[in-house]
This record gives C-alpha cells, structure tokens and sequence, in this order.
C-alpha cells in the first residue's frame, strides 16, 4: 500500500508540474494574440485607403479602369503555416485545401512561396514543391518584414510582366464562426472588377487628381494592395494561430484539472485505508489470544 500511496504521489508530482506548464503556455497565446490583433485592424484600415486610391485612379481617368480576365492558372501562391506546435492541424489543413484547390490543378505548376519550416514540410508530403521559404514572424514587428518579403518575391518571379496581370493567391487559416477556423484560398491578383470601377459620385467635396504617368500611379496603387493583402493574411494566420493554441490549452488544462483531481481522491482513499489499516493492527494487538484465560490477581494477604 506504501507503495501505490508512493506511486500516486509521484503521478500527482508530475501532472502539477504539466499544469504549470500548460497554463503558461496558455497565458502566452492570449497575450501574444493581441498584437496580431491590433495589428490586422491596423493594416485593414489602410487597406481601405488603398480601395479610395482605386477610386480616385477610375475617377481621374474618367472611365471603367480595364481588367484582365481571370487566368486559367495561377502563378504564384503565398502560403503562411505555423512554425509552433500545439495548435492541431493547422498546417496539413492548409496543404490539403492546396491540394484539392483548382488552382493547382494548373497545365504548368505554380510558384509557390512558403512561411513556415513546418508548412513547408506539410505540403511536400502532399506532393506541393516549394519555391521559397520564409520564416514567419516571431512578434507583430515582424508581419512588415515578412510582407515585404513576399512583394519582392513576387516582383521578382513575375517575369518582367505588370503586376496587375499576375494571378496570385495567398492561402492562410482563418477564423471561423463560433471559435472554429478554416483554412482559404484567397485572390490577390488579377484585381477584382469592382476595384476598378469609376463611382458614380464622389464622396469628397474636391474632386481625386494624381500626377505623374497612368501606368506607373496603377502599378504603385498594385504594390501597396499587393503588400496590404498579405499584411492582413499574416497577421489573420497568426491570430488564428494563438487562438487554436489558446482553446488546446484551454482544453488541456479543464483535462488536467480533472485527472488531479481523481489523484487527489485516490491518494485520500488510499492513506485512508492505510490509517484504517494501521488503527485495527492497534486495536487487534490489545486483544487477548482467543481460548486463553486470564488469571485472577492472588490475595498475598490470604494463605490457604
């Protein structure tokens, strides 16, 4: 019994130790997570500027801005993972919309620009070749650098082609409702038409102007989409990314909770039996053997 009493508190010893563990880790994804937060609202707000920069380009050129059609394939894919563990099936769930996804399924196969080791790793065992590896950021500062990254990736494999004629899509998780999260296939490139469409009014009271050629005011209009887009996806992924980690430890530690708790009754139980054990070796040691008699005291003061 010592022995399992000996047992029981080392399982109790370790499980306290895990606990501690896990509610540190939790604490962690629910402060990192802010950032990223503040971070998303942050650049989604720009991404507005840059839609009444569209805007103002159609205004000022006084017609419908053409668009090209949707390419049959797709040229370039950013795919952001997650390089952090306990976070479930975050990266081989991207992999496997990747590989199911249309866009793929392309005559010449697309370039494809990997964050993450572990991404990367996901989708090479789902038959997926990666061009280029970054690595994902390691707090909010690090969303710009890893956007400007991508941009000059895709500059670069665009093959001297506008960048608005390039099909670019970028490939994150995202959350859901009620808590759950689902991976997406976002379009970046070619633009959406309704981008490119002159408003019928414009809300200001001075009408939009731009100097300086057309051409090179779309381009720097696409760059800054181009890098806002991808912006807002990293930050999303990694937002998406601390929650998943958050509700894992939320569900750990409710696991944890529950098997200390058992411990706890088991231990008790057991020095219980123990005291129990030890009162009736007590109690039957002060018990007189069964068929012996017991002498009465003699009278020293009485002879026979």
């Amino acid at each position: 019994m010592a022995q399992a009493l000996e047992q029981l508190a080392r399982q109790q010893q370790t499980l306290a130790g895990i606990a501690g563990v896990v509610r540190t880790m939790k604490s962690l994804a629910a402060v990192n997570a802010a950032p990223y937060e503040r971070a998303a609202s942050a650049i989604e707000a720009w991404r507005q500027t840059v839609r009444r920069g569209f805007a103002a380009y159609a205004w000022r050129m006084g017609e419908p801005v053409p668009s090209d059609p949707a390419p049959a394939h797709c040229d370039i894919v950013a795919v952001f993972g997650s390089d952090h563990g306990f976070c479930g099936n975050h990266n081989s769930a991207v992999a496997q919309m990747l590989q199911r996804a249309r866009a793929m399924a392309g005559t010449r196969p697309p370039v494809v620009l990997c964050v993450g080791a572990r991404m990367a790793a996901a989708l090479q065992e789902h038959g997926i070749a990666v061009t280029a590896l970054l690595m994902p950021p390691a707090s909010a500062d690090g969303i710009g650098r890893v956007a400007g990254e991508v941009v000059a990736l895709v500059e670069r494999h665009s093959r001297g082609r506008p960048l608005a004629r390039l099909a670019v899509k970028l490939a994150f998780m995202r959350r859901a409702a009620h808590g759950s999260r689902a991976p997406v296939l976002a379009t970046l490139l070619p633009l959406p038409p309704a981008l490119l469409q002159r408003p019928r009014r414009w809300p200001g009271p001075a009408l939009p102007d731009f100097a300086g050629p057309p051409q090179a005011v779309l381009a720097a209009l696409v760059r800054a989409h181009l890098f806002a887009s991808v912006f807002h996806a990293s930050a999303e992924a990694m937002v998406t990314e601390n929650a998943a980690r958050l509700a894992r430890m939320q569900q750990a530690e409710q696991a944890l909770d529950e098997r200390l708790a058992l411990l706890g009754r088991q231990i008790s139980g057991v020095r219980q039996d123990q005291i129990t054990d030890e009162l009736m070796d007590i109690v039957v040691g002060h018990m007189p053997a069964p068929g012996r008699r017991t002498r009465a005291p003699v009278d020293a003061g009485h002879g026979p």
